[in-house]
């Protein structure tokens, strides 16, 4: 089952990230795929609103993760450039922790990715319009789905 929704610019997707985010709970787990610029980082900012984060959210590409705190902690990693080093980072203690985890090209490291989780596939339709596809994976991820207001 896959989900889709299309955002005609920053904002929208800003929004509906952000209601995705107010429903996440303690070890959710999305796992965002998209070309570069296709706005993960964008979405990203959305559910940390979601999240009741204060501050700025940036991208984590040269940090590989940053930690926010709100409702709930929020682990924004970008695993573009970990490449044979993804064991050295201690993943599992953000993965099945008490915050939420969001992975930036998490396809590059499939293979310790949690099971149950949320796939976010963000397209670029054209100057800021994006088309957001999610692919949830587990029951709770569909209820998720089934939730959000679209």
């Amino acid at each position: 089952m896959e989900y889709e929704w299309n955002a005609s610019g920053v904002e929208e997707t800003l929004r509906f990230a952000e209601k995705l985010g107010v429903r996440l709970l303690p070890g959710d787990f999305l796992a965002l795929e998209g070309d570069l610029g296709a706005g993960k980082t964008t979405f990203t900012q959305g559910l940390a609103r979601g999240l009741e984060v204060k501050g700025t959210v940036n991208s984590p590409t040269f940090t590989i993760i940053k930690e926010y705190e709100g409702r709930l902690p929020l682990y924004h990693m970008d695993v573009y450039r970990v490449g044979e080093d993804v064991d050295s980072l201690g993943l599992d203690d953000y993965f099945f922790g008490e915050g939420v985890t969001v992975v930036e090209w998490a396809s590059l490291i499939e293979d310790v990715l949690p099971p149950e989780r949320l796939t976010v596939i963000l397209r670029s339709e054209g100057d800021d319009a994006r088309r957001i596809q999610l692919i949830p994976r587990g029951d709770r991820y569909v209820k998720l789905c089934e939730e959000i207001d679209w």
